[in-house]
């Protein structure tokens, strides 16, 4: 709703259900032109969940193992109960969103204002290395769930915000497309902070007992001609960078404030809130949603396994130790870059055609890049080939996710108001997924008989790393896409919903008028 209007609670689809009452009513129709201006702001408010999701995706795993020095077993702990508990999170604040009432600034922005100084907080004191040992496992769990718990409160209502921005489907699609380019961006602006930052500070590594009997006539080690850097300074390194992406995320949510309008309609209230469970039940209940999601848990939880895995992939098995955080910048560049054009394809072609062209490419430089021999140069020219199918990953499900709204909408004409529920499930499996790849991709570097700091690896180490960013992922974006073929929201029953949410909406908007008119008279 536009800042500054109060009243009662509705939904956006909430003129498909007339005033029956006769009472007086004076709408406020939502606007569904958006300016660029709108979008560009609206874009930048996703930017801190990818910047922050990024550099933890990437680094947290290789910073608690080798910088906080934590073993693999209570490092995938974290990891996994971290995610876990972010995961419970975001159906419960879907929920509680869902039964706010309306603000002088909205529904959802309230939310996002007060989450995000704590999140911020929580977010560099992960990065923090405590001056003791024995706690270390309860630090790094108790602010981890801290900061995702808080980072949920901004992030569900931010996404439930694209269904009151504009009642258009157009417009919703374009400001997804500026949202997952922005998103794309931050991505690409964490992985260059964190990166470049900690890559300037590389923890020193420590030789096996093997490998310092091989120095003995030839130079086994990466890091010999690099200047000593001590740990402290790599410490340091991980602070400096959050502290830098903590301004970011405020920066974002000021500007998502100042910048768009969260609108609402006022021909009739949603209908009465629902429990929890009933909520559950409601959205998990309908089946197009139910496969969209499982689609999405599939091939998201590929991606996140190789994005996980990826640095110790490159530092260890490539042997590209000061080079990984250029090879991740070059994925996430590429992935900016080819944004526009899944926007494109997605228009010409449809969005399910669209996700089995950009999930399918990415498949063959998986593979490439474990078989061909460790090459600098072959290696950037797969991760960039390799962004481009990430950047559909990105898209694809968030542009995709309205319109199975839109459909509930269609087919349930008396239950309205229920959008944030929608997009907190959307996260929760999301999340889901990222905390069984971390807690997997951990537990299976402990099996294998990872070295904290090493300078080399077990081959075993080798070959789990190799399982995790290629053949693992790969199973999982063809399961995921064959599940896809049962998906019924098609590029004609799109139409079809967005041609009848129109009609809806023009008949109560000339009922309405027509109060209007009696009233005056």
């Amino acid at each position: 709703m536009a800042k500054g209007e109060g009243g009662e609670q509705y939904s956006n689809a909430s003129l498909l259900n007339k005033p029956d009452n006769g009472t007086e009513v004076h709408p406020k129709k939502l606007k569904t032109k958006l300016t660029w201006y709108e979008k560009v702001c609206f874009a930048i408010g996703g930017a801190p969940y990818q910047i922050t999701g990024c550099a933890l995706g990437f680094f947290l795993q290789l910073f608690l193992l080798d910088v906080a020095q934590l073993d693999p077993f209570n490092a995938s702990i974290i990891l996994f109960v971290g995610r876990a508990w972010d995961a419970i999170t975001d159906p419960t604040v879907g929920f509680l969103v869902s039964r706010s009432p309306w603000t002088r600034i909205g529904r959802m922005m309230p939310w996002i204002l007060i989450s995000t100084p704590l999140a911020v907080i929580s977010y560099f004191l992960i990065w923090y290395v405590p001056p003791f040992d024995n706690g270390k496992v309860i630090w790094y769990l108790l602010f981890y769930c801290l900061f995702q718990s808080l980072q949920t409160c901004f992030h569900v209502p931010y996404s439930a915000l694209t269904m009151f921005i504009s009642s258009e489907q157009k417009e919703r699609d374009s400001a997804t497309a500026y949202r997952m380019t922005v998103e794309v961006l931050g991505t690409l602006i964490g992985t260059a902070i964190q990166g470049q930052i900690v890559g300037m500070a590389t923890a020193p590594c420590v030789h096996r007992p093997e490998d310092l009997v091989s120095n003995l006539t030839q130079s086994a080690g990466l890091n010999d001609t690099a200047s000593p850097i001590s740990l402290e300074h790599t410490r340091a390194a991980y602070m400096i960078a959050s502290g830098v992406i903590g301004a970011i995320y405020v920066f974002c949510a000021v500007v998502l404030f100042f910048g768009v309008k969260e609108q609402k309609e006022s021909c009739c209230p949603t209908t009465q809130p629902i429990s929890f469970f009933g909520g559950i039940k409601l959205v998990m209940g309908y089946k197009p949603y139910a496969k969209l999601i499982v689609v999405f848990l599939f091939t998201s939880l590929a991606f996140m396994l190789l994005e996980g895995n990826f640095a110790l992939f490159c530092t260890y098995t490539l042997g590209f130790r000061d080079d990984f955080q250029n090879i991740l910048l070059v994925i996430m560049l590429s992935a900016t870059l080819a944004i526009p054009f899944w926007q494109w394809f997605l228009n010409r072609f449809g969005k399910k055609t669209a996700v089995y062209v950009g999930s399918l490419s990415v498949v063959p430089f998986m593979i490439m890049v474990v078989c061909v021999k460790s090459n600098l140069i072959v290696t950037y020219i797969t991760s960039f080939a390799a962004g481009v199918g990430v950047a559909s990953a990105f898209l694809l499900p968030w542009s995709m996710l309205p319109d199975v709204v839109d459909d509930f909408q269609v087919h349930n004409l008396k239950s309205t108001g229920h959008e944030a529920l929608f997009y907190s499930f959307f996260v929760f499996f999301t999340k889901f997924a990222s905390g069984i790849s971390l807690g997997i991709s951990t537990l299976s570097l402990d099996f294998a008989g990872y070295i904290s700091r090493g300078c080399t690896q077990p081959e075993a180490v080798d070959v789990t790393l190799k399982v995790l960013v290629s053949a693992a992922p790969i199973a999982l974006i063809i399961i995921g896409l064959l599940m896809l073929t049962t998906y019924p929201v098609n590029e004609d029953r799109r139409q079809q919903n967005r041609k009848e949410l129109e009609d809806l909406r023009d008949d109560a908007d000339s009922d309405t008028d027509s109060n209007e008119m009696r009233n005056m008279v």
